[in-house]
């Protein structure tokens, strides 16, 4: 299979960026995306060029690094498919593929196709987690939770961070990742102690980090790798609403 692939090259966040043209003539439909990129930078390399800056990790769609636009779509075009899961069996021989990072004020170019996320990570820090003291782990069977409530946690406890939602959208919002977060744990009675802090800080740190407001185009929900529901940004809604309104997400 020949493929055409224009590439987004940057050297630094602080250089001006700009799409390279590479011919492909050795890419098999067996190849994952990151196969194939691997095998360009083995050519380049070759040819004593610089290999593409790409990220990735697990390979196995969970780990949320292998963050590139291609043609347009985060992830590509296939439906709740991460880049490391895409496979070049989807695509055609001759094709022009469009390859570049994603685009958002909160994820600075670091290189090439990589981008600094560390934005959600300080989201995360700021409540994503549960910090009461339990001594000894329980039993699992110990705090009875009813199955439809344990499984629309575990519904947005998907969500692998990857930053998708922020790429798909017009605004370059993170209210469907925030949203995941919070409501993930918003289901559990573990999570329930420091609920309405837990709202506040987190959308506190979003708006802080430069992310913008949620338009309601659900574009995130259609270019999320693991469909997570925008219903979730409706719970965020409330949760940070009912925090307001109550003393306890003074913190």
């Amino acid at each position: 299979m020949k493929l055409t692939l224009k590439i987004w090259r940057q050297p630094n966040v602080n250089t001006k960026g700009k799409f390279v043209t590479y011919q492909m003539d050795n890419v098999t439909e067996h190849m994952s995306f990151l196969e194939m990129l691997d095998v360009l930078n083995e050519d380049l390399v070759q040819k004593r060029e610089e290999p593409v800056v790409f990220e990735h990790d697990c390979r196995e769609g969970i780990c949320g690094t292998c963050n590139l636009v291609i043609n347009g779509h985060p992830h590509g075009k296939n439906h709740r498919t991460t880049t490391c899961q895409l496979h070049m069996r989807h695509f055609k021989d001759g094709e022009t593929v469009v390859i570049e990072p994603y685009r958002a004020s909160a994820f600075p170019i670091l290189k090439d196709l990589a981008v600094d996320r560390s934005s959600l990570d300080k989201i995360i820090q700021a409540g994503g987690y549960i910090s009461i003291n339990t001594g000894q782990a329980q039993d699992a069977n110990s705090i009875a939770i009813e199955k439809g409530q344990a499984s629309l946690a575990m519904d947005a406890a998907e969500c692998i961070g990857c930053g998708a939602c922020v790429a798909a959208c017009p605004n370059a919002s993170a209210m469907l990742f925030v949203s995941a977060k919070v409501s993930h744990l918003a289901q559990l009675p573990q999570g329930k102690v420091e609920a309405a802090r837990r709202a506040q800080r987190m959308v506190t740190v979003m708006d802080e980090e430069g992310f913008g407001m949620c338009s309601n185009v659900t574009a995130c929900e259609a270019e999320c790798p693991k469909g997570i529901s925008v219903t979730n940004i409706a719970r965020l809604n409330r949760e940070y609403l009912s925090s307001a309104l109550t003393s306890t997400g003074e913190a």
